[in-house]
């Protein structure tokens, strides 16, 4: 089995991956996103430790870029914030797990078993819902056939919005994979880009809405 930990705390991240190497794992440490992003192109982990508080960003705006990997490997968030919400943001957005710092070894390590024991899901490289299709390799959308361009983060919010098609993303799920660590991010910062998005995708007539659900999020949902 072979780990890619996104750890940027020297003394967990060395207690971490000797742990791991007594159990016979292989593992990878980077200490940004940006590294773990080139790490990931590898295509060859078989589940990734991500923590959220990383110098450049918050991990839960990896997870995409997890998702579009070569194995696809499965996500456990390893952070400080436990908060409920900040659960809710990280499952959200495709974490497979969640893991509340500090933590036992031993529950980490039957987490991590769990969340392999998993069947593996089917390698789509496309997501198509109602008259929409977003490549995830070429990072491109047609709708109804004809290539639609969408700004950066209006493609970011997209994309999370599709693969979660039919049930609630958190504001707070948006947030994170749309927005920087350095980003100054107001209160209703996101509801721009998703009403330029609902016009878009309106205009194209993709069959889609975008739906508020107050206090909590948004949903993408086949329109009648």
């Amino acid at each position: 089995m072979r780990i890619l930990l996104v750890e940027d705390e020297p003394e967990l991240a060395s207690a971490l991956v000797a742990a791991l190497i007594r159990r016979d794992c292989l593992v990878d440490h980077v200490e940004t996103l940006a590294d773990a992003d080139e790490a990931l192109n590898a295509g060859v982990h078989t589940l990734v430790l991500l923590d959220r508080r990383l110098p450049d960003g918050d991990g839960v705006s990896l997870i995409p870029a997890i998702r579009r990997s070569a194995s696809s490997p499965p996500v456990i968030l390893l952070t400080a914030l436990d908060d409920v919400r900040d659960r809710v943001t990280g499952l959200d957005a495709g974490a497979d797990d969640y893991v509340a710092k500090p933590f036992d070894m031993d529950e980490l390590l039957a987490r991590m078993r769990a969340v392999l024991r998993r069947p593996p899901q089917p390698v789509d490289r496309t997501i198509t819902v109602a008259r929409a299709t977003l490549d995830l390799d070429s990072r491109s959308v047609t709708i109804n056939g004809e290539p639609l361009t969408l700004p950066r983060r209006e493609l970011l919010a997209f994309e999370l919005l599709m693969r979660r098609a039919g049930r609630v993303v958190t504001r707070e799920a948006l947030e994170a994979v749309v927005y920087g660590q350095d980003d100054i991010v107001g209160p209703s910062a996101i509801e721009p880009h998703l009403s330029r998005l609902r016009r878009r995708l309106e205009e194209q007539q993709a069959g889609l809405e975008i739906q508020g659900v107050r206090g909590v999020g948004y949903l993408l949902r086949v329109s009648s």
